[in-house]
């Protein structure tokens, strides 16, 4: 088994708060976008060094309905051959998203 490490992160506002906010205009899928392209540039990933991207999402609702996750990954620099997993588990979703790629990477997934 592997060892998985966390070599960089990074994190996104709350989200569009009040209806006058500085955010409000921004979708969660451009929030997401933004954040997948500023870890793709400040770690010069290429191609399909990202195999899959797991997004902790407490709200899955109307804008953030569906699979944020691969919505992000489409609205985003990143390959659109990269899958996306969208997991709720309320205020534990981030938590859940690193301990799910985590056990990924410590069981081999995604090697050929």
């Amino acid at each position: 088994m592997r060892d998985a490490y966390i070599f960089d992160a990074v994190r996104s506002p709350r989200g569009k708060g009040r209806a006058n906010g500085s955010l409000h205009e921004v979708t969660p899928a451009k929030l997401s976008a933004d954040m997948l392209n500023a870890l793709k540039s400040r770690n010069n990933l290429e191609g399909h060094a990202v195999e899959d991207v797991i997004w902790g999402n407490a709200t899955q609702v109307m804008e953030q309905g569906g699979c944020l996750a691969r919505t992000a990954v489409l609205a985003s620099k990143l390959d659109e051959r990269i899958p996306g997993l969208s997991i709720n588990r309320f205020c534990a979703s981030g938590m859940e998203a690193v301990n799910l790629a985590a056990n990924q990477v410590k069981g081999g997934a995604g090697e050929g």
